[in-house]
């Protein structure tokens, strides 16, 4: 029986990123007892591109400041090989010294102006010249018969970002032969020949990943891959002309570059990002993430230690969404020692566990759906505000909640009938036909969607449609214009933008459909349980973005908007309009059960950007409604500072519980950890499925009992401090 190739069985990684001066002071002896304190399986080592770590025979691949004719490159190798470690060569080849640019000045993105792009004093390098196509190859090639490793990483191989326009010889020329226009003259959206650029520019970096793997599989083997690096940052790989799904279908493994800490999103991000990278490419493929052990956080100290309670939360994060770990260091000597001691406990743990945290299937009951088309030609250059905060609002509202969720591409929806109960479209404004033809198979097999904003209302490039193309599931009809906006509020408390509620009352039938509408609420004034814990309310606040829509008369309306009033000074702040036709939030349900919300007012937008809980509630309520009791799992007294991630693996269960709470307002410099708890799971029980089962807690190292009620086991775990790994296995 042939052996997995290396790339299905290393779980643990190790890269010290090499300086300049490190082949005065590199100490192998250290490295490889660090290596094997750590249980790592494989190395990450700087080998050439920008600054070479070994005696090239290219003139202008520029030695490393300290090299001399070492080759230090080719003495860790050894050494890794010695202690039975893979060897990824690791590349960062997008930039070139003066001397390359004198020496081949077409090979360097130009401006408009024909100047050179620079970053610092290097010269940024063009993906369509020959840089790419024939100079780095040769390097690779070099590589390999210098030391066949396993495979290839490249740190910056995408080339230039989506803010520059190269006028380079070579993306005139090949930009005219595909598109028969010449190149956009500047960055403009309405412009056919721009939106042609960025699609040709997310071809041009799938057409260099495949040349690159030819080029190192041809040379080393079936299983030397190139599989540069992904960040796991959507918008990230949009500016970088990054196509996750045909990117991520090419690469058996996915190296994961995502460590730099943000002051918007929390450490459920790694598991976000994870469980979607999955979702794309496949639950078979392993995603080691670089996690830096020195502070990248905001502003980033390259040479201090990362407190371990931020280390500990964001790897934990990351096994929640399949993740592996991959330790990382700048440079190979500091004198801020403390960063040496954080990866050992991790990786122990991972070791010890690793039977539990591979090779197995996701669970949830949400689905929350995403595109790059939606963020690039809906989002555009507001992409965060417009695309990525509705999607952000959805899974954090989900998060808090403790409903499970995962991040699934519009092109995969056509898979999700059986899978999931529930579907979110936050913002999906860009759709293709095909997408919405699988929303609405998936609403006829009795599956339950939730909309938002102006979802559906354009095509996948763009373009507006006459209606939303989702008009006939939901009863919703775009009918031009909107009110608010979908930037943030002005600031200013004398401004009254954005001072808009929501009016939740009983009589709202009666106001949109008129007094004779059959529909109309019960006379006990009941409320629909998308209101749930709403009751003591008849206005709640928005400040958000409202397309002005109509309804068909089956669909019921929950809200509507009432518009903007002054907020200053006080004696002037009271409702000119308290009651209008416009629907916020719409409901409808059809004779197969499927049951399908519209928040026509951008709630998840908001919660995203203004944290406003009842935004949250409202969501979280709309997908309970639509779940019923078919719940997969929901959690007890975590205060919405617990998220759940769930797997199947044979006759298990595994629930992952992470910690979530924040205690610095300052990215990357969380340094405690709270506990949190008791905490309640309840699972409900698998078809087939007995009374009982054997439930361990994998990070508190005990067993604990479980009770049976009805169709679910109850499971009393205790603490979380910073996370902790339920394991049901059901055929004890």
């Amino acid at each position: 029986m042939a052996l997995e190739p290396w790339y299905k069985t290393t779980l643990r990684w190790a890269q010290t990123n090499l300086v300049e001066i490190d082949p005065a002071r590199y100490d192998e002896q250290w490295w490889r007892e660090h290596w094997r304190k750590t249980r790592i399986q494989g190395v990450i080592v700087n080998a050439g591109g920008i600054v070479a770590y070994y005696p090239s025979e290219f003139p202008l691949h520029h030695r490393a400041e300290t090299l001399g004719e070492r080759d230090l490159y080719g003495e860790i190798v050894k050494a890794a090989r010695e202690e039975g470690l893979k060897v990824i060569a690791r590349m960062d080849s997008n930039r070139v010294a003066e001397d390359f640019y004198r020496a081949h000045p077409d090979w360097i993105c130009i401006d408009i102006d024909g100047k050179p792009y620079r970053q610092a004093d290097k010269y940024v390098t063009c993906i369509n010249s020959p840089y790419y196509s024939e100079y780095l190859p040769k390097i690779m090639e070099e590589i390999i018969g210098r030391s066949q490793p396993d495979g290839f990483a490249d740190n910056s191989w995408a080339g230039i970002p989506r803010k520059n326009i190269c006028y380079c010889q070579h993306c005139t020329k090949q930009f005219r032969e595909w598109s028969k226009v010449e190149l956009p003259r500047r960055h403009d959206w309405a412009d056919e020949s721009y939106r042609l650029w960025i699609r040709w520019n997310f071809k041009r970096r799938t057409d260099l990943w495949e040349l690159n793997n030819r080029v190192t599989t041809k040379a080393g083997g079936e299983h030397c891959a190139w599989m540069g690096m992904i960040s796991g940052d959507v918008l990230n790989n949009n500016n970088r002309f990054i196509d996750l799904p045909s990117i991520l279908a090419r690469s058996p493994i996915v190296m994961l570059d995502h460590q730099r800490r943000n002051t918007t999103d929390g450490f459920e991000d790694n598991t976000e990002v994870g469980k979607r990278l999955h979702e794309v490419g496949g639950w078979d493929k392993l995603i080691p993430e670089s996690t830096p052990q020195y502070q990248l956080g905001s502003p980033a100290f390259r040479l201090a230690s990362m407190p371990p309670a931020e280390v500990r939360l964001w790897s934990s994060s990351g096994f929640a969404g399949g993740i592996q770990p991959w330790w990382h260091h700048i440079g190979a000597l500091h004198e801020d020692r403390r960063q040496y001691n954080t990866a050992e406990p991790i990786f122990t743990w991972h070791q010890a566990n690793q039977d539990i945290l591979v090779n197995r299937k996701p669970q949830a009951d949400v689905a929350v759906v995403w595109s790059q088309n939606n963020h690039n030609f809906h989002g555009q250059d507001q992409a965060n505000d417009r695309t990525m905060n509705p999607y952000r609002g959805a899974t954090r509202a989900l998060d808090r909640a403790g409903i499970t969720y995962l991040p699934v591409h519009a092109d995969d929806i056509g898979k999700a009938a059986g899978r999931f109960g529930v579907l979110i479209l936050p913002n999906l404004a860009a759709m293709s036909d095909t997408q919405v033809a699988a929303v609405e198979a998936f609403a006829a097999q009795g599956g339950s969607v939730i909309a938002s904003s102006e979802a559906s209302l354009y095509g996948e490039y763009g373009d507006k449609r006459a209606d939303f193309a989702l008009a006939k599931l939901f009863g919703v009809h775009a009918k031009g214009g909107s009110r608010g906006a979908q930037e943030p509020a002005n600031p200013d408390i004398e401004t009254s933008f954005r001072h808009t509620y929501l009016r939740l009352s009983p009589e709202l039938r009666a106001k949109v459909h008129g007094p004779k509408d059959k529909t109309a609420p019960a006379a006990d004034g009941s409320r629909h349980p998308v209101l749930a814990g709403l009751d003591g309310t008849d206005t709640l606040p928005f400040g958000g973005y409202l397309p002005v829509v109509s309804v068909d008369h089956d669909v019921k309306v929950l809200a509507t908007y009432i518009p903007d009033f002054p907020i200053y000074p006080p004696e002037t702040s009271w409702m000119r309009q308290p009651y209008s036709d416009l629907p916020a939030i719409t409901v409808r349900e059809t004779a197969n059960g499927g049951k399908f919300v519209w928040f026509v007012a951008d709630l998840d937008r908001c919660y995203a950007r203004d944290e406003q809980f009842e935004h949250a509630k409202l969501i979280a309520n709309a997908a309970r409604w639509m779940l019923g009791d078919r719940s997969l799992l929901s959690l007890e007294g975590t205060h919405g500072f617990i998220t759940a991630t769930l797997y199947s693996q044979d006759s298990r269960q595994i629930i992952h519980l992470n910690n979530r709470i924040l205690t610095s307002r300052v990215p990357g410099r969380q340094n405690e950890l709270l506990p949190i708890g008791p905490v309640t799971v309840r699972l409900r029980k698998e078809p087939g499925a007995g009374n009982s089962a054997e439930v361990s807690l994998r990070v508190s190292g005990r067993k604990v009992a479980a009770k049976s009620e009805g169709n679910e086991l109850v499971i009393e775990v205790g603490d979380v401090l910073d996370h902790e790994v339920v394991v049901v296995d059901w055929s004890r």
